[in-house]
């Protein structure tokens, strides 16, 4: 039977659930986590009515959750199951799939020059593993005794002794490990061994530079979380004792091991692997902004080999830092100045890629669009991250610091200013390739705006609440004398954290709309010189008509001498 006969195409299940195709796959990582995304929004938004009114009843929640807010009411316990659900569900759920899964499995393939992944059925596994983890981890609100309730950090011993939802979560962080894992052993074999003719790694997109040292970390990383997770189940299901103490009550029986575990022990396993995952949150969204950067301002990104060692660097530098998160653990200060020094160091690399990024757009034609909006939200917002974790760095002060909202300022600077912004600077990027079709630019721009606006609205004062003692993780901070007068601020931020949810409203309607509805878009709509650019929009199976080659830098743009104001990557010398 030919190829092209009717009976040998893949059926619908086939070609878009149980799909081999990266595109395909890249789309439901995709879908999934701006679902996600949005569910960790929402239960954001019900931390910040705590936060904004405690003790203050929200009447329909008796009936979502009538264990946790009686009367509407909420109780402290149900709020530690907030806070925790929220990170987790934001983290592992919402921005690395998004940024690594939806990103690197549509990207690599077409930028390289590939007709798919290395891997295709390790592909899908990697995708059809993040289902049954999200029902896993959900199903923890209705079992006995609640959802998660230690942090998204997981503390022992506290983790070791919760219900079993606690479980729950473990089960699922484990499937999301090894998900990471088959990606990473995807993401390097695919870059290393399929690329086109001529692209050497010194043509590579930034993009492609930042997925690939990401996967490089996370092969490196995730397996250390994975070994922590299982310690962590056994302590709870077979009475091991690594994170237990001699001594400690468990459900109100002294656990009487020969030998007592060590708590400080998770700490270091789970920061060993976490450090590096914030720059696997970061650097793909730095790899992105790198691309469009260039693209919008039309011309060539600043040291582009700098910016590969700067990022190279930041990765290397990630694994060594990783106890500046335990210098209120009673470290030897030694050892804790050691770790600051590095913390400090990495801030080389960095501002080597913000002095890029800068140049890159010094006297450039720009073209404000929504992507190139969102890039420029990113540099902001990433720099106010990066700044504020100087503070964080430093041993003596973070030990003041460290326990309050100065550090949640902080990091919702980076992960959600720095990686949602660079997720949204994709999305709206490469949308025409994944769908065919154009966003709405005017929607774009004013979800863009409102973003940003109630964004800082609702992060920036966690500074000011932060130097003035709020401490994070409390249920209610009127019992805080010194923090009464903090109340209309913690109103003025629940607000605007209600309308920064509201306004994600606007993106949902326009990515669907636009889907069924936008304008079509051509090959290359942003006159672009990359490789994902010289097929059609959307892509077919295998990609390209015909194995490309390169001959080109990825970011060619007013080259002298030339009709156009950029060189495509494939074009002939």
């Amino acid at each position: 039977m030919s190829e092209g006969h009717p009976s040998s195409r893949p059926g619908f299940w086939r070609t878009y659930v149980f799909s081999t195709d990266h595109k395909t796959i890249g789309i439901q990582f995709l879908i999934t986590s701006l679902v996600m995304l949005l569910f960790g929004g929402l239960l954001a938004a019900l931390m910040r009515w705590q936060l904004g009114w405690p003790g203050q009843p929200l009447a329909f929640m008796e009936k979502l959750a009538p264990n946790g807010m009686p009367g509407g009411v909420m109780v402290p316990e149900y709020y530690n199951m907030l806070f925790t659900m929220h990170g987790s569900i934001m983290i592992f759920f919402g921005i690395i799939p998004i940024l690594v899964g939806a990103f690197g499995n549509y990207l690599i393939p077409l930028k390289i020059g590939a007709p798919d992944m290395a891997f295709p059925k390790l592909n899908m596994a990697s995708y059809w593993l993040m289902p049954p983890a999200i029902l896993i981890m959900l199903a923890g609100f209705f079992v006995e005794g609640g959802a998660a309730a230690s942090g998204w950090t997981a503390y022992a011993p506290l983790s070791s002794t919760l219900g079993a939802g606690q479980t729950c979560w473990i089960i699922s962080v484990i499937l999301v490990g090894t998900s990471s894992i088959m990606g990473a052993i995807n993401y390097i074999a695919t870059i290393v061994s399929l690329r086109a003719k001529g692209m050497t790694f010194f043509r590579l997109p930034m993009s492609i530079w930042a997925l690939f040292i990401t996967a490089i970390m996370s092969l490196l990383a995730t397996p250390v979380l994975a070994a922590a997770v299982i310690m962590l189940l056994l302590d709870r299901s077979l009475g091991t004792s690594f994170f237990l103490p001699a001594g400690m009550v468990v459900d109100g029986v002294a656990w009487a091991g020969h030998s007592g575990g060590q708590v400080l022990l998770w700490q270091h396993l789970f920061w060993f692997y976490s450090h590096p995952a914030v720059y696997i949150m970061i650097l793909p969204a730095m790899g992105f902004v790198s691309d469009i950067l260039p693209n919008f301002s039309r011309k060539p990104l600043f040291g582009y080999h700098s910016m590969v060692y700067a990022i190279s660097g930041i990765a290397l530098l990630g694994f060594l830092v990783w106890a500046h998160h335990m210098f209120a653990s009673g470290m030897n200060p030694a050892l804790g100045t050691s770790f600051m020094a590095a913390t400090m160091v990495i801030a080389v690399p960095t501002g080597v890629k913000m002095f890029n990024w800068l140049a890159t757009l010094w006297r450039g034609s720009i073209r404000l669009t929504t992507p190139m909006f969102h890039a420029c939200a990113f540099l902001s917002l990433f720099l106010i991250g990066g700044l504020t974790g100087i503070f964080a760095a430093s041993m003596p002060v973070d030990v003041y610091l460290h326990d309050t909202y100065f550090i949640v300022g902080h990091l919702h600077y980076v992960l959600l200013g720095g990686s949602l912004f660079g997720a949204f600077a994709g999305i709206t990027y490469w949308f025409p390739k994944m769908f065919g079709r154009m966003l709405d630019e005017r929607l774009g721009l004013v979800h863009g705006a409102l973003t940003f606006i109630f964004f800082n609205a609702v992060m920036f004062p966690m500074f000011i609440l932060g130097i003035g003692g709020m401490p994070r993780r409390i249920y209610d901070w009127t019992q805080y004398a010194h923090l009464t007068h903090f109340g209309g601020l913690n109103r003025m931020m629940s607000v605007a954290a209600f309308c920064l949810v509201t306004a994600q409203l606007i993106f949902m309607v326009n990515f669907f709309w636009s889907l069924f509805k936008g304008k079509r878009a051509s090959e290359n709509p942003w006159d672009s010189t990359t490789l994902e650019w010289a097929t059609s929009s959307p892509p077919p199976h295998g990609n390209f008509a015909t194995p490309p080659t390169v001959s080109h830098g990825p970011y060619e743009y007013s080259v002298p001498g030339r009709a156009t104001d950029w060189v495509a990557q494939n074009a002939a010398s």
